[in-house]
């Protein structure tokens, strides 16, 4: 078990996602930075799937009940284990009693804490992924809170040797992702979409799990009829009529009628999972076969840990 000293500003149990029952207009979730959530399950020797703690900008104080193992991976944050600090993307063993402290944080905005068994709570629509608007998954559909006592399941793999080799730069105040063309690209002219890859945009303050609203130059629309509502996929680029665009992200809705400029690729959504207020984001115009063969580059890292 794990006792929860201080919720930090924003800590929740993501898996990986609550798949399956989007055309009854329930949202995926699950990790903003999906690399860092599976890499540190694979480092303690869960399944891909177990629920892990994503922790948001400021990190908890959680004390172990139990003879524990943890990694965490993703933003860089200072660790301290009993006072002790304790290194990042590395199995470490907790004893009865222990109290792990999350200090600075450096790059990333986004840390995930797994520990071997994973965190069980119960699984609603098959998913323990907190959605915090719809009050979903985790415990009760809401952040942790002081006092809480979340379950630990049984230890099913081994963790990983040696800790973890495969080195990941954070995010460093902003990042580039690239960008599949939407399907209705054909709502704004060709300048306007040759500009959107030349600037920057800046993550407003308001941005959160559902979608960051982005502050930058405005995007011109050739036409503002209303379109039919279609579905949306982590990633979309949408354009409402104030010229903004919104980038959806892991608590979006299944649906929107905002036309989409694009949708960045999957191998590029844990960069802008990573990325907090203030930060900048800029789009690159990319092909699918590019797309598919960096989400293969990121299959094969995987199947290289040992």
């Amino acid at each position: 078990m794990i006792h929860v000293v201080d919720p930090g500003l924003l800590t929740t149990v993501q898996d990986s996602g609550r798949w399956g029952s989007q055309e009854l207009g329930v949202p995926v979730s699950g990790p903003m930075d999906w690399v860092s959530h599976r890499l540190a399950n694979r480092i303690v020797g869960n399944d891909h799937d177990a629920a892990t703690l994503e922790v948001t900008l400021v990190g908890p104080v959680l004390e172990f009940r139990d003879e524990t193992s943890f990694a965490v991976v993703g933003a860089e944050f200072e660790l301290w284990l009993d006072g002790k600090a304790v290194p990042e993307t590395t199995s470490v063993l907790a004893v009865p009693g222990s109290r792990l402290q999350f200090g600075r944080r450096g790059a990333g905005a986004r840390a995930y804490l797994a520990v071997g068994g994973g965190i069980d709570v119960s699984p609603t629509l098959g998913s323990r992924s907190t959605h915090l608007a719809g009050g979903l998954g985790g415990l009760g559909g809401r952040a942790l809170r002081r006092g809480d006592q979340l379950e630990v399941g049984a230890i099913s793999g081994e963790p990983l040797r040696g800790g973890c080799r495969w080195l990941r730069p954070m995010p460093m105040g902003g990042s580039t992702v690239r960008v599949l063309a939407g399907e209705e690209e054909g709502l704004f002219d060709g300048a306007t979409v040759s500009r959107f890859a030349d600037v920057q945009y800046i993550v407003a303050p308001e941005s959160n799990r559902m979608g960051y609203c982005l502050v930058g130059p405005r995007i011109e629309l050739l036409h503002t009829q209303p379109l039919l509502s279609s579905v949306t996929a982590i990633g979309t680029i949408q354009v409402p009529p104030s010229g903004q665009p919104v980038l959806l992200m892991a608590d979006r809705q299944t649906t929107g009628g905002y036309a989409k400029m694009g949708v960045v690729i999957t191998a590029d959504l844990p960069a802008a999972g990573q990325l907090g207020p203030g930060d900048w984001i800029a789009f690159r115009w990319c092909e699918r076969l590019e797309a598919v063969a960096a989400l293969i580059d990121l299959e094969q890292q995987f199947m290289e840990l040992s």
